[in-house]
C-alpha cells in the first residue's frame, strides 16, 4: 500500500482541484470538530495516531517524485496536537525538502509556524482553515484545535516569512458563520492571497454532533438540508441556489478586498477566480536544502 496516492477525494464530480497527489502523516485526527467529514469514512477517527513506517515509506516514494504537488493532507490534519511532540510531520517535510516535488499544507494548527524555516526554502504554500474569527464559537465547533486568533496570527507569521497563504473558510453553516466580512477584511490587512469556502455538507454523524452543540441552529436548517436541499455523494446540501447566494456573497467581499477566490465540492466553479484550492500560489522553485 503506497503512502502518496493520486488526490481523488471521494471520486467526486464536484471536485475541481487541480492535479496533485496526497498523503497524511496520521491516521485520525484530534482536533474532534463537531462538522468533521472523515470521521464517517474512518473508523475511531478520534484514535489520532503517526501512520505505520511512515518515514521509511516517504523516503522510498519520495525519491521517484518528479515535480508533482503534495498535498499534505486530506483526511486528517498534517498538525494534530501530538505533532508537537511527535514531530512525524516535521520529518516527513526534511524528506520531502530533498525531493523533486511542491508542497501544499491543510491544517488548522498555528504549530505550522514551527516549521517556516523548511517551508520558506522550498515551492510551498499553506492553507489554515479558519472557519470563524470568534474564539467563543470556534469552541464549540472547533474545540480541541488552536483558537482562530493563533491561527490569524500563524498567517501572519508566515506571510513575513515570505510563505504565501490561502485561508479555507470551510464550512459554512447558515446562521452561525455564512457572514465573514470582518474576517475575511482581516485576513486582507495580513497579506492573505486566496480564500477557499465550502458549505457545510450534512453526514448522519456529524449532524449528530452539530445538533447535540448547536440544537437551535440545526433544528431550523433540518428543512433546507433533508427536505429542499440536494443529496450528492452521500451527504445532504443545501438547496444549489442557496448554496449559490452565500458563497457569491462570500466571493464578493474577497473580491472587493483583492483576494482571489475558489469554492470546494459545490458544483459552482463558475464562481472561482483563481485555482480553487489556492495551489496557484506556490512559487514555480526555489533552492534545495543543504
Amino acid at each position: 500500500m503506497l503512502l502518496i496516492s493520486s488526490f481523488d477525494p471521494w471520486r467526486s464530480g464536484l471536485c475541481t482541484c487541480p492535479s496533485k497527489l496526497t498523503f497524511n502523516p496520521y491516521t485520525g485526527c484530534d482536533h474532534q470538530c463537531t462538522y468533521c467529514y472523515a470521521s464517517s469514512y474512518i473508523p475511531n477517527f478520534k484514535d489520532c495516531h503517526p501512520k505505520k513506517d511512515a518515514l521509511t515509506m516517504l523516503k522510498r516514494e519520495a525519491a521517484k517524485l518528479n515535480g508533482e504537488t503534495i498535498s499534505i493532507s486530506n483526511s486528517s490534519d498534517p498538525y494534530p496536537r501530538i505533532e508537537a511532540t511527535e514531530g512525524l510531520t516535521r520529518r516527513c517535510l526534511e524528506i520531502l525538502a530533498e525531493s523533486n516535488c511542491r508542497i501544499q499544507i491543510i491544517t488548522k494548527s498555528n504549530l505550522v509556524t514551527r516549521d517556516d524555516d523548511l517551508l520558506s526554502r522550498i515551492p510551498a504554500t499553506v492553507a489554515l482553515t479558519i472557519t470563524t474569527e470568534d474564539d467563543n464559537l470556534a469552541r464549540i465547533l472547533e474545540p480541541n484545535a488552536p483558537s482562530p486568533s493563533q491561527r490569524i496570527r500563524a498567517a501572519q507569521d508566515l506571510t513575513k516569512a515570505d510563505i504565501p497563504v490561502s485561508v479555507r473558510i470551510d464550512p459554512i453553516i447558515p446562521t452561525v458563520n455564512d457572514q465573514p466580512q470582518k474576517l475575511i477584511a482581516t485576513l486582507a490587512s495580513i497579506g492573505v492571497k486566496h480564500v477557499t469556502c465550502s458549505t457545510y455538507k450534512a453526514k448522519a454523524d456529524n449532524w449528530m454532533r452539530l445538533s447535540k452543540a448547536l440544537p437551535k441552529v440545526m433544528e431550523q436548517l433540518k428543512p433546507l438540508y433533508f427536505q429542499e436541499g440536494e443529496r450528492i455523494g452521500g451527504s445532504a446540501l443545501l438547496p444549489r441556489d442557496y448554496r449559490f447566494k452565500i458563497l457569491k456573497g462570500v466571493r464578493d467581499v474577497a473580491v472587493a478586498h483583492g483576494l482571489q477566490f475558489g469554492v470546494c465540492r459545490e458544483g459552482l466553479a463558475q464562481l472561482n477566480t483563481a485555482a480553487c484550492d489556492g495551489s496557484w500560489l506556490m512559487p514555480k522553485a526555489k533552492g534545495r536544502l543543504c
